[in-house]
């Protein structure tokens, strides 16, 4: 039997409907080819209007670990045991890192995220990822 060339699945969740529609995704291609997966929340560093930048990170961090709580579920549910990293920083940038240093063949990403104007201000992820990823990207619609 031939090796699958995704050996390694990395992906980023939000929260969002399109991320754990991603996870699905992925964990049906893990299945089929044997692959591990790392599902990734990395916590944004914007700082919004009238709160404290301490708190704000204690949100992120809650929502974060709650969020991949879900996503280890759905997982394990689908029969895939997930590696789950939680990360702080620019989304973009901490996904490159980390889909590098982990060795990662393929990122499953949705095609949005969290609402319109979170989108404003960050541009779409997963377009930024298209042009940024080191391996291979699917994203999901």
């Amino acid at each position: 039997m031939r090796r699958s060339v995704y050996l390694k699945i990395l992906v980023p969740i939000d929260g969002s409907e399109f991320s754990f529609k991603a996870l699905l995704h992925a964990c049906e291609l893990a299945k089929l080819l044997n692959s591990k997966i790392l599902i990734v929340y990395v916590a944004e560093k914007l700082l919004p209007v009238n709160l404290d930048r301490n708190e704000y990170s204690k949100i992120l961090r809650k929502f974060g670990k709650k969020t991949l709580e879900k996503a280890r579920k759905i997982s394990l549910d689908k029969g895939v045991e997930p590696k789950i990293i939680q990360l702080e920083g620019n989304i973009v940038n901490e996904i490159v890192k980390c889909a590098k240093k982990e060795k990662c063949n393929l990122i499953v990403v949705g095609q949005k995220g969290f609402g319109k104007t979170l989108r404003f201000l960050l541009g779409s992820i997963s377009n930024k990822l298209a042009n940024k990823s080191p391996c291979s990207i699917l994203i999901v619609k």
